[in-house]
Protein backbone atom coordinates (compact mmCIF):
# COMPACT_ATOMS: atom_id res chain seq x y z
CA UNK A 1 0.00 0.00 0.00
CA UNK A 2 1.21 3.30 -1.11
CA UNK A 3 0.06 6.91 -0.10
CA UNK A 4 -1.15 8.41 -3.63
CA UNK A 5 -1.98 12.09 -2.33
CA UNK A 6 -3.68 14.01 0.79
CA UNK A 7 -6.65 15.81 0.27
CA UNK A 8 -6.79 19.20 2.75
CA UNK A 9 -10.24 20.38 4.07
CA UNK A 10 -10.27 23.60 5.83
CA UNK A 11 -13.26 24.65 8.15
CA UNK A 12 -14.19 26.91 10.05
CA UNK A 13 -16.83 26.07 12.64
CA UNK A 14 -18.44 28.04 15.66
CA UNK A 15 -18.73 27.19 18.60
CA UNK A 16 -21.78 26.71 21.03
CA UNK A 17 -22.48 29.90 23.71
CA UNK A 18 -22.11 27.14 26.34
CA UNK A 19 -18.61 26.29 25.26
CA UNK A 20 -16.78 29.60 24.88
CA UNK A 21 -13.65 29.53 26.27
CA UNK A 22 -12.68 32.68 27.84
CA UNK A 23 -9.31 31.97 30.11
CA UNK A 24 -5.64 33.45 30.41
CA UNK A 25 -5.32 32.90 26.73
CA UNK A 26 -8.36 34.82 25.45
CA UNK A 27 -11.72 33.84 24.19
CA UNK A 28 -12.34 31.05 22.05
CA UNK A 29 -15.35 31.47 20.33
CA UNK A 30 -14.97 29.97 16.82
CA UNK A 31 -12.45 27.34 15.67
CA UNK A 32 -10.56 26.26 12.54
CA UNK A 33 -9.44 23.33 11.64
CA UNK A 34 -8.03 21.23 8.34
CA UNK A 35 -9.23 18.12 8.11
CA UNK A 36 -7.44 15.22 5.98
CA UNK A 37 -8.15 13.11 3.62
CA UNK A 38 -4.97 10.60 3.10
CA UNK A 39 -5.52 8.41 -0.28
CA UNK A 40 -3.92 5.18 -0.86
CA UNK A 41 -3.13 3.29 -4.27
CA UNK A 42 -5.69 0.81 -2.54
CA UNK A 43 -8.26 2.65 -2.55
CA UNK A 44 -8.52 3.11 1.36
CA UNK A 45 -8.68 6.54 2.84
CA UNK A 46 -7.38 7.80 6.51
CA UNK A 47 -8.73 10.74 7.85
CA UNK A 48 -7.24 13.45 10.08
CA UNK A 49 -7.69 16.51 11.93
CA UNK A 50 -5.71 19.75 12.12
CA UNK A 51 -6.13 21.98 15.10
CA UNK A 52 -5.29 25.55 14.03
CA UNK A 53 -6.21 28.07 16.33
CA UNK A 54 -2.87 29.88 16.87
CA UNK A 55 -3.58 31.45 20.32
CA UNK A 56 -3.36 27.32 21.80
CA UNK A 57 -1.81 25.24 18.47
CA UNK A 58 0.47 27.88 16.91
CA UNK A 59 -0.36 26.55 13.63
CA UNK A 60 -3.32 28.11 11.25
CA UNK A 61 -5.02 26.52 8.54
CA UNK A 62 -2.74 28.36 5.42
CA UNK A 63 0.53 27.21 7.40
CA UNK A 64 -1.06 23.70 7.79
CA UNK A 65 -1.53 23.50 4.58
CA UNK A 66 1.30 24.92 3.25
CA UNK A 67 3.16 23.00 5.48
CA UNK A 68 1.51 19.79 3.84
CA UNK A 69 1.73 20.51 0.44
CA UNK A 70 5.39 21.83 0.35
CA UNK A 71 7.07 19.54 2.71
CA UNK A 72 4.97 16.71 3.97
CA UNK A 73 2.81 15.22 1.37
CA UNK A 74 6.17 15.15 -1.14
CA UNK A 75 8.07 13.19 2.15
CA UNK A 76 4.89 10.73 2.24
CA UNK A 77 4.11 10.13 -1.14
CA UNK A 78 4.82 6.80 -2.13
CA UNK A 79 5.20 5.70 1.76
CA UNK A 80 3.62 2.60 3.14
CA UNK A 81 0.91 4.66 5.47
CA UNK A 82 0.98 1.51 8.12
CA UNK A 83 4.62 2.08 9.17
CA UNK A 84 3.27 4.56 11.43
CA UNK A 85 6.79 4.82 14.01
CA UNK A 86 9.11 5.27 10.94
CA UNK A 87 6.42 7.90 9.17
CA UNK A 88 6.20 10.12 11.97
CA UNK A 89 9.97 9.89 12.40
CA UNK A 90 10.37 10.73 8.60
CA UNK A 91 7.63 13.87 9.31
CA UNK A 92 10.28 14.54 11.81
CA UNK A 93 12.72 15.35 9.56
CA UNK A 94 11.24 16.86 7.05
CA UNK A 95 9.94 20.02 8.57
CA UNK A 96 10.80 21.71 11.84
CA UNK A 97 8.06 21.77 14.34
CA UNK A 98 3.93 21.94 13.61
CA UNK A 99 3.33 18.91 15.73
CA UNK A 100 -1.09 19.51 15.09
CA UNK A 101 -0.26 19.25 11.14
CA UNK A 102 1.76 16.12 12.09
CA UNK A 103 -0.66 14.52 14.21
CA UNK A 104 -3.48 14.94 11.67
CA UNK A 105 -1.33 13.27 9.51
CA UNK A 106 -0.78 10.50 12.17
CA UNK A 107 -4.41 10.14 12.64
CA UNK A 108 -4.77 9.03 9.83
CA UNK A 109 -2.31 7.02 9.08
CA UNK A 110 -3.54 4.95 12.50
CA UNK A 111 -7.56 5.06 10.56
CA UNK A 112 -5.78 3.57 7.73
CA UNK A 113 -3.64 0.50 9.83
CA UNK A 114 -7.36 0.01 11.38
CA UNK A 115 -9.48 0.01 8.43
CA UNK A 116 -6.92 -2.19 6.50
CA UNK A 117 -6.67 -4.97 9.04
CA UNK A 118 -10.40 -4.98 10.16
CA UNK A 119 -9.57 -3.48 13.48
CA UNK A 120 -10.57 -0.52 15.65
CA UNK A 121 -7.69 1.36 16.43
CA UNK A 122 -7.75 0.66 20.47
CA UNK A 123 -7.24 -2.90 19.87
CA UNK A 124 -4.27 -1.86 17.80
CA UNK A 125 -2.76 -0.08 20.47
CA UNK A 126 -3.27 -3.33 23.10
CA UNK A 127 -6.99 -3.57 23.41
CA UNK A 128 -9.03 -1.50 25.64
CA UNK A 129 -8.63 -1.09 29.37
CA UNK A 130 -12.28 0.87 29.74
CA UNK A 131 -15.22 0.64 27.66
CA UNK A 132 -16.34 4.17 28.77
CA UNK A 133 -14.72 7.31 28.97
CA UNK A 134 -15.52 9.75 32.24
CA UNK A 135 -15.41 13.41 30.62
CA UNK A 136 -15.44 16.92 32.06
CA UNK A 137 -16.44 20.33 30.62
CA UNK A 138 -14.58 23.55 30.97
CA UNK A 139 -16.48 26.50 32.55
CA UNK A 140 -15.28 30.16 30.74
CA UNK A 141 -13.73 32.75 32.97
CA UNK A 142 -16.58 34.69 32.65
CA UNK A 143 -18.78 36.47 35.37
CA UNK A 144 -20.24 34.40 38.01
CA UNK A 145 -23.64 34.72 36.53
CA UNK A 146 -22.49 33.55 33.04
CA UNK A 147 -20.56 30.40 34.84
CA UNK A 148 -23.01 29.56 36.88
CA UNK A 149 -25.25 29.30 33.66
CA UNK A 150 -22.77 27.27 32.68
CA UNK A 151 -22.97 24.80 35.59
CA UNK A 152 -26.81 24.28 35.35
CA UNK A 153 -26.45 23.78 31.62
CA UNK A 154 -23.75 20.57 32.32
CA UNK A 155 -25.52 19.30 34.77
CA UNK A 156 -28.44 19.20 32.62
CA UNK A 157 -26.67 17.72 30.41
CA UNK A 158 -25.54 14.67 32.52
CA UNK A 159 -22.10 15.66 33.07
CA UNK A 160 -19.91 14.71 36.65
CA UNK A 161 -17.38 16.71 36.52
CA UNK A 162 -16.56 20.59 35.78
CA UNK A 163 -13.46 22.93 35.60
CA UNK A 164 -13.72 26.44 36.23
CA UNK A 165 -11.19 28.55 33.91
CA UNK A 166 -9.13 31.08 36.16
CA UNK A 167 -5.89 32.82 36.05
CA UNK A 168 -7.06 35.81 34.96
CA UNK A 169 -8.15 38.08 37.53
CA UNK A 170 -7.18 36.71 41.36
CA UNK A 171 -10.59 37.70 43.05
CA UNK A 172 -12.57 37.27 40.28
CA UNK A 173 -11.37 33.93 39.84
CA UNK A 174 -12.46 32.50 43.48
CA UNK A 175 -15.74 34.35 42.87
CA UNK A 176 -16.15 32.36 39.64
CA UNK A 177 -15.44 29.01 41.25
CA UNK A 178 -17.98 29.59 44.34
CA UNK A 179 -20.34 30.49 42.10
CA UNK A 180 -19.76 27.44 40.16
CA UNK A 181 -19.57 25.41 43.43
CA UNK A 182 -23.33 26.73 44.58
CA UNK A 183 -24.68 25.48 41.49
CA UNK A 184 -23.63 22.54 41.44
CA UNK A 185 -23.42 21.19 45.11
CA UNK A 186 -20.60 19.67 47.49
CA UNK A 187 -19.98 16.67 46.22
CA UNK A 188 -19.72 17.29 42.09
CA UNK A 189 -16.05 17.16 41.45
CA UNK A 190 -15.21 20.83 40.35
CA UNK A 191 -10.89 21.72 39.14
CA UNK A 192 -9.46 24.99 38.14
CA UNK A 193 -7.37 25.11 35.09
CA UNK A 194 -5.47 28.64 34.82
CA UNK A 195 -3.74 28.05 31.51
CA UNK A 196 -0.45 29.61 33.18
CA UNK A 197 -1.86 32.83 34.01
CA UNK A 198 -1.00 32.94 37.42
CA UNK A 199 2.49 33.77 39.15
CA UNK A 200 4.17 31.55 41.47
CA UNK A 201 3.09 33.51 44.84
CA UNK A 202 -0.48 34.53 43.16
CA UNK A 203 -1.30 30.81 42.39
CA UNK A 204 0.01 29.55 46.09
CA UNK A 205 -2.36 31.83 47.54
CA UNK A 206 -5.29 31.47 45.07
CA UNK A 207 -5.49 27.38 45.22
CA UNK A 208 -5.14 27.47 48.70
CA UNK A 209 -8.17 29.86 49.17
CA UNK A 210 -10.56 27.82 46.32
CA UNK A 211 -9.75 25.08 47.90
CA UNK A 212 -10.57 26.28 51.49
CA UNK A 213 -13.48 27.72 50.09
CA UNK A 214 -14.98 25.60 46.97
CA UNK A 215 -12.89 22.22 47.80
CA UNK A 216 -11.53 21.51 44.23
CA UNK A 217 -9.74 18.64 43.19
CA UNK A 218 -6.98 19.60 40.80
CA UNK A 219 -5.28 22.53 39.88
CA UNK A 220 -4.34 22.70 36.36
CA UNK A 221 -1.29 24.75 34.62
CA UNK A 222 -1.40 27.49 37.63
CA UNK A 223 1.48 29.17 35.95
CA UNK A 224 3.93 29.84 32.94
CA UNK A 225 5.60 26.90 30.90
CA UNK A 226 8.22 28.73 30.61
CA UNK A 227 10.01 27.57 33.64
CA UNK A 228 9.56 24.22 34.88
CA UNK A 229 10.81 25.22 38.61
CA UNK A 230 7.54 27.51 39.20
CA UNK A 231 5.41 24.27 39.02
CA UNK A 232 7.05 22.73 40.92
CA UNK A 233 7.29 25.38 43.67
CA UNK A 234 3.52 25.17 43.16
CA UNK A 235 2.58 21.83 43.86
CA UNK A 236 5.55 21.58 47.04
CA UNK A 237 3.17 24.45 48.61
CA UNK A 238 -0.46 23.13 47.63
CA UNK A 239 -2.45 20.13 48.99
CA UNK A 240 -4.61 19.35 45.80
CA UNK A 241 -2.65 17.64 42.75
CA UNK A 242 -1.43 19.54 39.95
CA UNK A 243 -1.71 19.08 36.29
CA UNK A 244 0.84 19.80 33.73
CA UNK A 245 -0.80 20.54 30.79
CA UNK A 246 1.24 23.45 28.45
CA UNK A 247 4.21 22.45 30.28
CA UNK A 248 3.09 18.73 28.84
CA UNK A 249 3.51 18.24 25.07
CA UNK A 250 5.99 15.63 24.22
CA UNK A 251 7.50 12.42 25.86
CA UNK A 252 10.49 14.42 27.08
CA UNK A 253 8.34 17.32 28.68
CA UNK A 254 6.90 14.16 30.43
CA UNK A 255 10.32 13.00 31.33
CA UNK A 256 11.58 16.03 32.74
CA UNK A 257 8.07 16.67 34.78
CA UNK A 258 8.74 13.34 36.51
CA UNK A 259 12.37 14.02 37.16
CA UNK A 260 11.33 18.00 38.36
CA UNK A 261 8.47 16.07 40.86
CA UNK A 262 6.53 19.20 38.89
CA UNK A 263 2.91 17.42 38.92
CA UNK A 264 0.78 14.94 39.95
CA UNK A 265 -0.89 14.76 36.65
CA UNK A 266 0.03 14.45 33.13
CA UNK A 267 -2.37 15.94 30.14
CA UNK A 268 -1.97 13.99 27.23
CA UNK A 269 -2.92 15.13 23.80
CA UNK A 270 -3.07 13.70 20.50
CA UNK A 271 -2.40 16.92 18.69
CA UNK A 272 0.26 18.78 20.98
CA UNK A 273 3.14 16.02 20.62
CA UNK A 274 2.27 14.64 16.82
CA UNK A 275 -0.21 12.09 17.02
CA UNK A 276 -1.44 8.92 18.85
CA UNK A 277 2.00 7.61 19.36
CA UNK A 278 3.51 10.27 20.94
CA UNK A 279 0.72 10.41 23.23
CA UNK A 280 0.45 7.47 24.29
CA UNK A 281 4.74 7.50 24.98
CA UNK A 282 3.29 10.19 27.66
CA UNK A 283 0.61 8.08 29.22
CA UNK A 284 3.34 5.37 29.56
CA UNK A 285 6.15 7.44 31.18
CA UNK A 286 2.49 8.88 33.52
CA UNK A 287 2.31 5.26 34.68
CA UNK A 288 5.80 3.88 34.64
CA UNK A 289 6.35 6.76 37.24
CA UNK A 290 3.17 6.31 39.42
CA UNK A 291 1.47 9.75 38.19
CA UNK A 292 -1.50 9.36 36.25
CA UNK A 293 -2.79 11.08 32.77
CA UNK A 294 -5.80 12.75 31.39
CA UNK A 295 -6.65 13.33 27.77
CA UNK A 296 -6.73 17.36 27.35
CA UNK A 297 -8.33 18.92 24.37
CA UNK A 298 -8.54 22.21 22.78
CA UNK A 299 -11.84 21.35 21.49
CA UNK A 300 -11.54 19.28 18.52
CA UNK A 301 -13.78 17.89 16.13
CA UNK A 302 -14.95 14.03 15.40
CA UNK A 303 -11.73 12.91 13.93
CA UNK A 304 -9.39 14.10 16.25
CA UNK A 305 -11.97 13.52 19.07
CA UNK A 306 -12.40 10.30 17.67
CA UNK A 307 -8.60 9.14 18.24
CA UNK A 308 -8.68 10.64 21.97
CA UNK A 309 -11.13 8.40 22.59
CA UNK A 310 -9.24 4.78 21.50
CA UNK A 311 -6.11 6.66 23.12
CA UNK A 312 -7.85 6.91 26.43
CA UNK A 313 -9.54 3.51 26.17
CA UNK A 314 -6.83 1.66 25.34
CA UNK A 315 -3.73 3.48 27.67
CA UNK A 316 -3.89 2.12 31.78
CA UNK A 317 -1.96 5.18 31.92
CA UNK A 318 -4.77 7.67 31.66
CA UNK A 319 -6.81 7.59 34.74
CA UNK A 320 -9.81 9.02 33.68
CA UNK A 321 -12.02 7.58 36.50
CA UNK A 322 -10.23 9.93 38.94
CA UNK A 323 -9.44 12.71 36.65
CA UNK A 324 -12.08 12.59 33.41
CA UNK A 325 -10.87 13.81 29.97
CA UNK A 326 -11.54 16.67 27.95
CA UNK A 327 -12.90 14.74 25.43
CA UNK A 328 -15.66 16.54 24.47
CA UNK A 329 -15.36 18.81 21.60
CA UNK A 330 -18.15 17.27 19.40
CA UNK A 331 -20.55 18.66 22.55
CA UNK A 332 -19.40 21.82 21.93
CA UNK A 333 -20.42 22.33 18.15
CA UNK A 334 -23.78 22.52 16.28
CA UNK A 335 -22.08 20.18 13.84
CA UNK A 336 -18.80 17.92 14.52
CA UNK A 337 -17.99 17.11 10.57
CA UNK A 338 -19.37 13.13 10.74
CA UNK A 339 -21.75 11.18 9.36
CA UNK A 340 -22.60 9.66 12.50
CA UNK A 341 -21.72 11.29 15.48
CA UNK A 342 -19.47 9.77 18.36
CA UNK A 343 -21.78 8.37 21.45
CA UNK A 344 -22.27 10.62 24.39
CA UNK A 345 -24.09 9.64 27.51
CA UNK A 346 -23.87 9.56 31.50
CA UNK A 347 -21.11 12.29 31.59
CA UNK A 348 -19.07 9.98 29.05
CA UNK A 349 -18.01 9.43 26.02
CA UNK A 350 -17.86 5.67 24.11
CA UNK A 351 -14.92 4.71 21.43
CA UNK A 352 -16.19 4.18 18.02
CA UNK A 353 -16.47 0.06 17.85
CA UNK A 354 -15.64 0.53 13.28
CA UNK A 355 -12.18 -0.06 11.56
CA UNK A 356 -9.82 2.61 12.58
CA UNK A 357 -11.07 5.72 14.05
CA UNK A 358 -14.72 4.08 13.34
CA UNK A 359 -15.83 7.78 11.96
CA UNK A 360 -16.67 8.91 8.43
CA UNK A 361 -16.68 12.22 7.53
CA UNK A 362 -19.97 14.04 6.00
CA UNK A 363 -19.01 15.93 3.03
CA UNK A 364 -22.61 18.14 2.93
CA UNK A 365 -21.38 19.67 6.43
CA UNK A 366 -17.97 20.20 5.04
CA UNK A 367 -19.54 22.05 2.12
CA UNK A 368 -21.43 24.49 4.86
CA UNK A 369 -18.34 25.02 6.56
CA UNK A 370 -15.87 25.11 4.09
CA UNK A 371 -13.27 28.39 4.36
CA UNK A 372 -10.81 29.07 1.49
Amino acid sequence: MKITSIETLPVLVPIQPEFVIKGALGIHSESPFVLLRVHTDEGITGLGEVSCTPVWSGEDNVTSIHVIRNFLEPALKGEDPRDIERLTAKMRRAVFGHPFTKSGLEIAFWDILGKASGQPVYRLLGGAVRDRIPIKMSVSGASPERASQIAEWALAKGLSALKVKVGIEPQADIERVAAVRKVVGPKFRVGIDANGGWSVRVAIQCIRRIVEESNVFFAEQPVSAVNLDWLTEVRRNVSVPVMADESCNTPQDAIAIVRAGAADILSAYVGKGGGIGPARKVTAIAEAAGLTCTVGSNLELGVASAAMAHLAASSPGVGAEDFPCDILGPLGYAHDMLANPIEYRDGAVYVPQGPGLGVELDDKLIAKYRVT
